[in-house]
């Protein structure tokens, strides 16, 4: 055990952020923290390091524990050059090797080997050199670049100054400072924010074969699913743990509240109907003595309490009434400059592009390559260098735009829609407001002072308004807590009509697109598909690329051999391709067991709103006692569907 919280209670004034919070950290684990923002994730992170102290209960760490903490937006400040600041995680051994060799040429003065003063200086050298080898100071150089590289900074010169960089810059190196420090316990608060796909692929990797534990926050569904064992949510003033990822969270989370409800809804219908009992027969003397027994057993029942209710999502939908032509957009030999003058810079040339009728499209491409410019360029914002932009007959484009812009600071949440929409009655708009978590007196807050979240969902409820047929979206999931992006998740993949969006969020890719276009300076690369078919293509053509090369070696364990590995390892790889198929085997016939549980439950749930069960105690006894069984019985498919998908 790492870290443990005992019975925690955290407050801020007198608001209880959580309380009885009982938790673990062990080795090895891979914890992800959900919840809706400003529910205390981030409070949590710091009760755990310790730099917040408790109201109630315990926090206990292991003697010696090193833990690395990334906050929101961390970022490196200070003088150092980037290979400055990354050698200063080494800087003990880098002092150690230094020492090493000023006693070196100490010891070189010596013409007796055999006197004290020289003995005891070589002992000291020999104590520093197994210190720097032993914890592997010649690999200090390599671990730098190999975790620049990872986090992006390639193509960026090491002697950059760190105070000349970008906020996201500086955080991706701010983590990467953190990685390179290697901590037993890794605490990570939002660290997937401004990474692009390669960045965010490489980080995965290096987590996932992490020594260390590791707790992160993050909006990114994707990221939790592929790295997570274990979630947390905090929720309700409580911290609940679940087994498994992100998706698995999500599901057990719904049927526990399903669970949970259907308990209690019958233990009220016993209790009303023993109730009933007894007040009708508690007068009458031949049936009093039957009615005080209802009542001992209603005061033995153990009582059961309603579940908390799942917190509303938003309500999102969109809509249009008239459909455009086939052809919804056509671009042909478009080329984008970003800036002006001899400084302005050429982001791609001679590009096409086209855009079928309900066509629902994601445009992904490195960051800085020009995606949010080819929008605005789309809607007029920017004139294109050269080029043509073609828009089909009846579109009627809805453009979601990062940031305020196109919002009135200084307007109100209400005013900021009704004065698009004049003709619309209050109640109409207010009641929109509400299904997008706008209520009681946040309608009145001005614009300029709504969070990032707040200002996105009161776009949606705009884009709501305008219906048009074709949405135009620049990372739409941006600030949007996990709750909000599961309803615009829902909204955009049962929308009807043309999307063209640029996101990040590869949970959303992996669902809504059915083409990805990837931007590239020299053009559009065009991949059917989701997300995952986006990955397999370019995979795919990567590899045949590869294949076209001349060979630089023998193909089999001589191949092996000369790429550093041995005979042994190549077909230990050949045994790993057939337990892959069995496990890929057993895995489709574990989802079919769990599919047909939930199907039994789901029937013999059904079955308990037939009046004449309901009435008959004993029956809905033995239902409930099947349900459990089938219910143990889909906990253990489940514990090894997920043991089956790490």
């Amino acid at each position: 055990m790492l870290l443990s919280l005992d019975n925690a209670t955290k407050m801020f004034a007198e608001k209880i952020i959580f309380m009885g919070a009982s938790l673990k950290i062990e080795e090895g684990d891979r914890i992800g923290l959900v919840g809706v923002n400003g529910a205390g994730k981030s409070t949590l992170l710091n009760v755990l390091e310790g730099s917040l102290p408790l109201e109630q209960g315990e926090r206990a760490a292991r003697s010696g524990l090193s833990l690395g903490f990334l906050r929101q937006d961390s970022g490196l400040d200070g003088q150092n050059t980037i290979w400055e600041e990354m050698r200063g995680v080494f800087r003990p051994l880098l002092d150690a090797q230094a020492k090493a060799g000023r006693i070196a040429a100490q010891m070189g003065q010596y013409t007796d080997r055999s006197s004290p003063g020289y003995l005891a200086l070589s002992e000291e050298y020999n104590r520093l050199q197994s210190y720097f080898e032993v914890n592997e100071g010649y690999n200090i150089d390599v671990k730098i670049r190999t975790i620049l590289n990872g986090m992006g900074f390639a193509d960026k010169d090491a002697d950059t100054p760190c105070d000349t960089l970008s906020g996201g810059e500086k955080t991706r190196l701010a983590l990467a400072r953190l990685l390179l420090s290697d901590p037993e316990l890794l605490m990570l608060d939002e660290p997937t924010n401004h990474l692009d796909f390669a960045t965010l692929q490489w980080l995965e990797t290096y987590l996932q074969s992490y020594r260390g534990a590791i707790v992160v926050v993050s909006h990114d569904r994707y990221f939790l699913d592929q790295l997570c064992t274990r979630i947390w949510e905090v929720a309700h003033l409580r911290v609940t743990p679940y087994k498994g990822n992100y998706t698995r969270y999500m599901h057990t989370r719904e049927m526990l509240y399903e669970r949970q409800l259907k308990e209690y809804e019958m233990y009220q219908q016993r209790v009303t109907k023993l109730s009933d009992f007894v007040a009708r027969n508690k007068v009458r003397a031949s049936t009093a003595a039957l009615a005080r027994s209802r009542e001992k057993e209603i005061e033995r029942m153990e009582p059961v309490k309603q579940p908390p209710k799942p917190l509303n999502p938003a309500r999102i939908s969109f809509f249009f009434e008239r459909d455009p032509v086939k052809d919804v957009l056509h671009v042909e030999g478009l080329s984008l400059r970003a800036g002006g003058g001899p400084s302005g810079r050429l982001l791609c040339s001679d590009v096409s592009f086209d855009l079928l009728r309900g066509e629902k499209v994601a445009l992904v491409g490195s960051n800085g390559v020009g995606k949010s410019t080819f929008l605005k360029t789309l809607i007029g914002q920017l004139k294109p260098e050269a080029g043509r932009i073609q828009w089909g007959r009846n579109v009627k484009v809805s453009y979601f735009e990062q940031g305020q812009v196109g919002l009135t600071g200084f307007k109100t949440v209400l005013e900021e829609l009704w004065d698009r929409y004049p003709q619309s009655h209050e109640q109409d708009l207010r009641n929109l407001l509400g299904g997008l978590l706008f209520s009681g007196e946040t309608i009145y807050k001005r614009v300029d002072m709504l969070s990032g979240g707040e200002k996105a969902r009161l776009k949606f409820a705009i884009m709501m308004y305008e219906e048009g047929n074709v949405l135009l979206l620049d990372e739409p999931t941006n600030h949007l807590d996990l709750a909000t992006r599961e309803a615009l998740d829902r909204a955009l993949i049962a929308y009807e009509g043309t999307i063209l969006a640029v996101s990040h969020d590869r949970y959303l890719l992996s669902r809504m697109p059915g083409r990805i276009v990837e931007m590239h300076p020299d053009g559009f690369v065009s991949y059917r598909g989701n997300y995952e078919d986006y990955l397999a293509q370019r995979s795919a053509a990567d590899a045949a690329q590869a294949a076209s090369q001349p060979a630089e070696g023998p193909a089999g364990p001589e191949a092996a051999a000369g790429s550093g590995k041995s005979a042994t390892e190549y077909h230990r790889t050949k045994k790993q391709r057939a337990e892959a198929a069995a496990r890929k085997k057993r895995l489709f016939e574990v989802e079919q067991e769990i599919s047909d549980l939930e199907a039994a439950i789901q029937l013999e749930q059904g079955k308990l709103s037939d009046p004449e069960i309901s009435r008959d105690y004993q029956k809905v006894t033995e239902l409930c006692a099947n349900i459990d069984r089938l219910r143990v019985s889909l906990s253990e498919r489940m514990d090894e569907w997920a043991g089956l998908s790490e």
